[in-house]
């Protein structure tokens, strides 16, 4: 039976978008936004009624895939500053119900820098959102050192969203990407920050993986075999498995029946998070999807999922507790 606590969700997997940003992202070739058929529409206002339907009291909104960047430094630094003030007023004018993790225009780090700390400093933005690869720069790419440190230093919470791949066009089958390839992308790109020892180098960076992890829970002791195998050091290898388990990860997406009992063989139960999805879930998608986690069997016994990813969601995003 699930706990008797059920506090209101706090949703760290949530998206917004604007009528400017869809017009940019058509202009650019994203008409197919990862192959789904439309794009969404989204307002504030129709957003608190799904969250007030599905007992979410705080969703934290970023900008998913395509990101920001469509091929022009100077565009997407103009659109990254754009869609960031867009996301804090929309804090800023419902107080307690919204978060911001904010968009960075990569793979521009000097323009990403900047537009972190503005972020941070200036919006108050509660993190960062990092697509999986823009333009084919994984997350673990030395070109992302300087970022990587920055974040780190400020122990941000990073977010990781995934996009299509660059050999989406082969893999995909025609069929759209979000179904398929965004889960092995979020795998890919979270084994290429273990190999380039980026975790273990930042261990302020506090990185939330979506969707259950993608393929990580079924993929971790395989990618740990390998890393003992081809990184050999006088220390031992780096543990995969371990840093895999110091990450969190939301629950966005079909999570139950299968993905749950996977993740929960990987990751630790204080790092459990609740994810909708929403604006690309549709909204009654949403609300079932909040209905069936909240009564799912408890993930620690005695303590429901609404209660457990609460908790951790308001000590791992502090200004929401305010």
């Amino acid at each position: 039976m699930a706990g008797s606590e059920n506090p209101g969700l706090v949703d760290v997997h949530a998206h917004f978008v604007t009528d400017s940003y869809v017009r940019r992202a058509r202009a650019a070739g994203h008409e197919l936004p990862d192959g789904v058929p439309a794009w969404p529409s989204w307002s504030a206002t129709e957003h608190l009624e799904l969250m007030d339907r599905g007992g979410i009291s705080t969703a934290v909104l970023s900008v998913s895939s395509p990101g920001v960047h469509f091929g022009d430094d100077a565009a997407a630094r103009a659109l990254a500053r754009e869609v960031n003030e867009d996301g804090a007023q929309t804090v800023r004018d419902h107080p307690g119900r919204f978060g911001l993790f904010a968009s960075l225009p990569l793979p521009d780090v000097e323009a990403s820098l900047v537009e972190a700390a503005y972020a941070l400093d200036v919006l108050g933005a509660d993190g960062v959102v990092l697509e999986t690869n823009t333009h084919g720069v994984y997350l673990g790419d030395p070109r992302l050192e300087p970022l990587f440190a920055e974040l780190g230093r400020r122990e941000a919470v990073v977010f990781v969203h995934p996009t299509s791949p660059v050999c989406w066009e082969q893999s995909a089958l025609g069929r759209p990407r979000p179904m398929v390839e965004f889960v092995f992308d979020t795998a890919r790109t979270v084994t290429d920050l273990l190999f380039a020892g980026t975790l273990l180098r930042h261990p302020g960076l506090r990185v939330v993986v979506p969707h259950c992890g993608g393929a990580l829970p079924v993929l971790a002791d395989r990618i740990n075999g390998f890393m003992r195998l081809f990184m050999p050091s006088q220390d031992g290898a780096p543990d995969a498995v371990a840093q895999l388990r110091e990450l969190y990860y939301d629950v966005a997406g079909p999570a139950f029946p299968r993905q749950v009992p996977a993740l929960l063989n990987l990751a630790r139960p204080e790092r459990l998070l609740y994810g909708s999805d929403y604006c690309w879930t549709p909204a009654q998608a949403a609300v079932a999807h909040a209905a069936e986690f909240t009564g799912a069997p408890d993930p620690v016994e005695g303590t429901s999922w609404p209660a457990l990813t609460t908790r951790n969601a308001r000590v791992l995003l502090p200004r929401l507790s305010r």
